[in-house]
Parts: structure tokens; C-alpha cells; sequence
């Protein structure tokens, strides 16, 4: 496979989504929030959550009434923690809400990456325990990994992307892992 002389690549990795809860253990007035603070999207016939976006850190959350919201669109967790904190000061600010200690909970991270080398899907299908490949059906092969628990799409350019993680340090363990196992198993080829 590699040779003393040949320096494998490294392979590339992207946090594209950081999805949270939050509870802040308080009722929240949704309309009050809606009155005090116009670019929040509020259509209780349509969904039950209020829609407040953020620009810096670029994120959506979604508020409930009984004070659980959830955020999506960070780029990393630190960016759901800045998220959390301006929306808190904001509601604080505006009197909507009293003091909270949110409680914050990372539910998913999602990356995509690139492992610089060719994977043999088929060989990998075979020897790959908890891996499903159905190229007729989708163009990748699944796997399920049991640790850190994730499901990464993998694809024969080397292509992947990893879901389910319960922080970014678990993307990047998963994607080391999977890498040194394909390796081992001689399934890709730089």
C-alpha cells in the first residue's frame, strides 16, 4: 500500500451542522417575543415553535412555549454556546424571560470529508461488520460504527459524510478510526 518514501494525505474534515437542545426551565411567552423582537417568525397554526435566526453565529433556533428550543446550523459547538448566550441576553434584556441557566445538550454533529484515496465499496460491504451496500438503491455504502456510535456514508472517490456524532471530537475519532480500519483491511488505495 504505502511505501517509507509515500506520505499518505491527511484526510479533510468540515463540521457543516451542530444541532442542540436547550431547556431553560421556564414558560416562555412566545407572542411577547414576537412583539418585542419583529424579525422572529411566529405561525402557531403552522408549527408550534417560534423561528428566531441569528447572523453571528449564523444559526436557527426554534423556541417553544415550555421553554425547550433547539438550535441548528452552527458550524461548530463553540458556535451553539454564542448562540445560546446572545439569545438568553436578549430575552433577559427584553424581559421575556428571567435569569436562566440554560441547559445545553449537543444531539448531532454533521461533517463531510474527503479520505484522499479510493475505497473498494464492494470488498468493503463484505468485510465491514454493520456496513449496508445497495449500489442499485444509493451510490454509497453505509456504516454504522459502534464506536463513537455515528453512521458515516462512504463512497468509492473517498468522499464521506459522518452523522449522529455526539460532539466534534467524536467526528474526528470516527473518521480516524474508519480510516486506520480501511487501511488495515486494505479497502482504499492512495
Amino acid at each position: 500500500m504505502s511505501s517509507g518514501i509515500f506520505k499518505k494525505p491527511e484526510p479533510e474534515v468540515k463540521i457543516v451542522n451542530v444541532v442542540a437542545t436547550v431547556k431553560v426551565n421556564q414558560d416562555i411567552n412566545l407572542r411577547r417575543i414576537l412583539e418585542k423582537i419583529p424579525q422572529a417568525e411566529y405561525d402557531p397554526k403552522r408549527f408550534p415553535g417560534l423561528v428566531y435566526r441569528l447572523t453571528k453565529p449564523k444559526t436557527a433556533i426554534l423556541i417553544f412555549g415550555s421553554g425547550n428550543m433547539v438550535i441548528t446550523g452552527a458550524k461548530a459547538e463553540e458556535d451553539v454556546y454564542k448562540a445560546v448566550e446572545k439569545l438568553i441576553n436578549t430575552l433577559i434584556s427584553k424581559r421575556i424571560i428571567s435569569g436562566a441557566k440554560p441547559n445545553i445538550k449537543i444531539e448531532n454533529v454533521v461533517a463531510s470529508g474527503n479520505l484522499k484515496g479510493l475505497i473498494d465499496l464492494e470488498k468493503a460491504a463484505e468485510t465491514l461488520e454493520y456496513a449496508i451496500y445497495e449500489p442499485e438503491e444509493f451510490p454509497g455504502l453505509i456504516y454504522s460504527m459502534r464506536e463513537p456510535k455515528v453512521v458515516i456514508l462512504l463512497f468509492a472517490s473517498g468522499k464521506i459524510v459522518c452523522t449522529g456524532a455526539r460532539g466534534e471530537k467524536y467526528i474526528y475519532e470516527a473518521v480516524n478510526r474508519l480510516r486506520e480500519e480501511l487501511e488495515e483491511k486494505e479497502l482504499i488505495y492512495y
